[in-house]
């Protein structure tokens, strides 16, 4: 009898060149591994993104020595991007697109690296991860005789708006220029309309010759003929979302999230954590934040960040400077130049009303930069979250029960904020995009709302279900999520 092969374990992963990205592909190689130590796993990218991976890693001390990084050759110049623009951060949102489609030059790097790889092991890698917007790599792990997987990095309604509206733009139909009427996306319920002021600005101009379309639309394609996807998301809390995704995808769907640090999985821990998962330094320090935090009553505190390359207009943000001020709710304020200023530049007093930060005072504190999130989410005095809605910080907000006021700017942040509004109810929308229209005493009114019990009770309800889905998240991971990863890995380790 002919022996068995020796099982291959050695897995690649392919992320997107963004903070929100490559850090939850580090977290499914920590998940994977505390699943099951029998792997080694590549994380693959450019030589400024390793560098970011490899300070992420040394945060954790703990992180597992399977864990490898490999560096792939790339120059930003020969893409028409600033020197050294290897990632989303600091980038103007006018070029980012150019930096998706910088990403296909990796493609003959990550050949060549799997060739030195065959050549070493003797064999292919058992698989291939790839973000969802490399798509190329399903064609890559074809010609290697491996498989790819998807890994969507979103959760499961917003990754199946994004993916369908992309490859469909069903907006196009719309008979009155898409101001007030709704339109049915294909893949979701009939009785489930969006609306084009969900929509980023580039996508209502797509048509489908456009710079976006021609990169998203074939990289989707090739990310829908993988053998599954990955989906950074807890079945329980998208049950329609789910639902959604695999009627759309057609494939399997392995819900293996929240891919979140395990301190932040425990019930509030009223002094927070300690320790950054990402190889940003905070402007603040951790230990100086708690302090601050551990001053001010339980859910009291917002806190406000628009994520890690978004930042609003500077008509928006002196209204929301005012409406916070008029709150007299304690916040904390991550705050970067607005837009058409260079993000990573120096922030100018006349951005907001004159002696704000004076009158404010200790009630606020405004940190220039990079703040601890985690440490300032896991506090018991955060009581909610202004946020951009993009799916990391939606996880983990919604993940210590903290509910979310919303403003959506990019990607399929409209869409993230529509389902935890219509699905969850566990958020309030603010305003969208960096073009609407915001005043003060709207501001006020909803900070009041959501941290107060005001309007017929609507913040109380709010948090309720928020703890309700918090709840869930936590169970989840010796649970449903536990056991979708352990279906998962089962579909390589049994061929």
């Amino acid at each position: 009898m002919e022996a068995e092969a020796p099982l291959h374990k050695h897995i690649i992963m392919v992320p997107y060149m963004a903070q929100g990205h490559l850090i939850p592909f580090l977290e499914l190689a920590h998940r994977i591994l505390h699943h099951n130590p029998i792997f080694t796993i590549t994380i693959v990218n450019t030589a400024l993104n390793i560098n970011y991976l490899r300070s992420a890693i040394a945060n954790r001390p703990s992180a597992p020595h399977q864990i490898k990084l490999k560096s792939l050759p790339f120059n930003s110049s020969d893409h028409g991007l600033p020197p050294n623009s290897e990632n989303t951060d600091g980038l103007p949102f006018t070029q980012i697109i150019k930096l998706f489609h910088a990403t296909t030059a990796l493609e003959a790097p990550l050949r060549g690296f799997i060739s030195d790889v065959i050549v070493d092991e003797g064999t292919p890698p058992v698989c291939i991860i790839s973000d969802v917007f490399m798509g190329w790599a399903n064609e890559v792990a074809k010609s290697f005789g491996t498989v790819n997987y998807s890994f969507t990095t979103g959760g499961a309604y917003g990754s199946a708006a994004y993916c369908s509206i992309w490859m469909n733009l069903p907006h196009r139909n719309l008979t009155d220029g898409g101001t007030h009427e709704e339109f049915p996306v294909p893949g979701f319920p009939e009785s489930c309309r969006f609306s084009i002021t969900q929509l980023h600005q580039y996508l209502i101009a797509a048509d489908g010759k456009d710079e976006w379309s021609t990169f998203f639309q074939p990289q989707i394609s090739h990310s829908l003929q993988s053998k599954g996807w990955l989906c950074n998301t807890v079945e329980e809390i998208e049950t329609m979302g789910c639902e959604t995704l695999r009627n759309y995808t057609k494939l399997p769907v392995w819900c293996i999230g929240p891919l979140l640090p395990s301190k932040m999985l425990k019930k509030n821990t009223g002094s927070g954590i300690i320790g950054q998962r990402s190889g940003k330094q905070p402007a603040i320090r951790p230990e100086e934040c708690i302090e601050w935090l551990d001053s001010h009553p339980q859910g009291s505190v917002l806190y406000i960040s628009f994520g890690s390359q978004n930042t609003i207009s500077e008509t928006q943000m002196m209204e929301l400077a005012k409406g916070i001020e008029e709150s007299e709710k304690p916040f904390i304020w991550v705050i970067r130049p607005p837009i058409g200023f260079d993000l990573k530049g120096e922030f100018r007093l006349e951005w907001l009303p004159t002696g704000f930060k004076d009158r404010v005072g200790k009630r606020g504190l405004v940190v220039h930069g990079w703040a601890p999130q985690l440490e300032i989410l896991c506090h018991e005095s955060t009581g909610a979250f202004l946020s951009h809605c993009g799916w990391n910080s939606v996880m983990e907000s919604l993940s210590q029960g903290v509910p979310v006021i919303g403003w959506p700017l990019a990607a399929e942040q409209g869409y993230n904020a529509k389902m935890l509004v219509e699905e969850m109810g566990v958020c309030v929308v603010l305003a969208r995009g960096v073009h609407g229209k915001i005043e003060k005493e709207e501001v006020k009114n909803v900070i009041k709302m959501v941290l107060d019990d005001g309007e017929e009770g609507k913040g109380n309800d709010m948090r309720r279900k928020a703890s309700e889905v918090g709840k869930l998240i936590r169970e989840s991971v010796d649970g449903s999520s536990y056991k979708a990863m352990d279906e998962f890995l089962s579909t390589f380790l049994n061929r």
